[in-house]
């Protein structure tokens, strides 16, 4: 059996390094691993349709729909750019003003998008120009966009929490409360680290003169807070609902949605734009929602294997040192970070590494949000971050070179792993404030 298990593991990892799209080799290894458990075709495709049927059921896809369209909308108002004028507005008299504001609002951003990678993807266009002509380098401007959009998945809503939630069984908005602290103190690790660099090399982050600070004229500070309070006040509904225990996330979602929509209108929003985000949003979440169907089908095989027993066996076989064990797991959750996209490492390592978490007696609200942030640091991690290469492929100047991105977000990625193993040593930083709203 064990090796039988490995065998179809094995398969499954051979399929995704041929490129095979990862739905289709998720549900590839289950039906060959239940029918050949059941013994026969007829009974290895009945429960894996009743296994997926059972999955359409759940609200997540209601939730994770509605929750893109919201992010749709709101990129498409334009409201990205007044968030960060007015981030740049409140940090002005900071040294490393912009780079606080970048990450404040990329942060804001990448949560109200649920997909670090769009962010880092926006930002790359709207702040990086901005901090370059006044001065800062390129370097720092360019680690500074592709650490801060990691920043977002730990903010609601966020769609890597709606997925680790659905594969575990965890309140989705429990998980959404619990990142609140550790975002709160990664946010403030990064703007810190921006004020010190700047500090220490002035050069390379220039305090801006009164001649850089735009001018407060009265129509576009208007138009600036329509834009980036508003996006604030989406957070906080979404948030705030939940936390107070008004809405459901699934109502939550759906007024975050209605907001979205009505930010768009005030802020031009054309009948041609509204569909364009329609579409996106349906062209965005279809390959979610068949990965998640899949994803239910590879937890059904596990769990009718007993691979998650063998696997965690086999761990405690290398070391019972629970610091071994999860060693392992960070190693293999940063090495997939380097080629695969966040939601596909979650899909494929957390029906396994969930259980085995909680063998270790480790809190699953903690090993949740650790888990999200070494997964999140795996995309900044050389030489294959996608984020990176997003942010690349992103900015508009030919001269950028991997290398700068890359040094420009090594702080960055240190300063998420050391949140990580905070939030591992100290559960409380991510359990206390779930436990004691709901």
């Amino acid at each position: 059996m064990t090796l039988t298990i490995f065998g179809i593991l094995g398969l499954l990892m051979l399929f995704i390094f041929l490129g095979v799209h990862l739905a289709v080799a998720l549900g590839t290894v289950s039906f060959i691993g239940v029918t050949w458990m059941m013994g026969g075709v007829d009974i290895g495709l009945s429960i894996l349709s009743t296994t997926a049927y059972e999955s359409l059921r759940k609200d997540v896809f209601i939730i994770i729909p509605l929750f893109v369209l919201m992010g749709d909308f709101v990129s498409r108002s334009g409201s990205a750019n007044d968030l960060y004028a007015l981030c740049n507005r409140a940090f002005r008299r900071l040294p490393g003003c912009l780079g606080v504001a970048t990450v404040v609002g990329n942060a804001i951003f990448a949560a109200i998008t649920g997909v670090s990678i769009a962010a880092a993807a926006t930002f790359s266009r709207i702040a990086y120009p901005e901090m370059v002509a006044l001065g800062y380098s390129k370097r720092f401007s360019l680690g500074t966009v592709a650490g801060s959009a990691c920043l977002g998945m730990l903010i609601p809503p966020s769609i890597l929490m709606i997925v680790w939630a659905v594969l575990t069984e965890q309140s989705i908005g429990s998980l959404f409360i619990a990142g609140l602290v550790p975002g709160l103190i990664l946010a403030l690790a990064f703007c810190g680290y921006c004020v010190v660099y700047a500090i220490r090399n002035p050069d390379c982050a220039p305090v801006l003169t009164a001649q850089d600070v735009a001018k407060d004229d009265p129509d576009v500070l208007r138009r600036q807070l329509l834009g980036g309070l508003a996006i604030l006040g989406l957070i906080g509904v979404v948030i705030g609902g939940i936390w107070g225990g008004f809405l459901t996330p699934t109502e939550a979602a759906g007024f975050g949605t209605m907001g979205a929509f009505l930010l768009g209108l005030a802020k031009g929003m054309t009948r041609k734009d509204i569909l364009n985000a329609i579409y996106s949003a349906g062209r965005i979440t279809a390959p979610i929602m068949i990965l998640l169907i899949a994803a239910s089908m590879y937890s059904r095989f596990l769990a009718m294997a007993g691979a998650t027993q063998v696997i965690t066996d086999l761990l405690f076989a290398v070391s019972e040192n629970p610091a071994v064990v999860v060693g392992i797991i960070f190693s293999v959750w940063i090495l997939l970070g380097m080629f695969i996209d966040s939601t596909s490492i979650i899909l494929l390592t957390v029906p396994i590494f969930a259980p085995v978490a909680t063998t270790l007696g480790i809190d699953p609200l903690a090993f949740a949000i650790f888990g999200i942030l070494v997964i999140e640091a795996g995309l900044l991690t050389p030489p294959f971050g996608l984020l990176v290469f997003t942010v690349k492929a992103s900015v508009p100047d030919p001269h950028v070179t991997l290398g700068d991105i890359f040094k420009g977000a090594i702080p960055f990625w240190i300063l998420i792993l050391v949140v990580a193993i905070m939030v591992l040593l100290v559960p409380g930083l991510s359990t206390w404030l779930p436990n004691t709203i709901i």
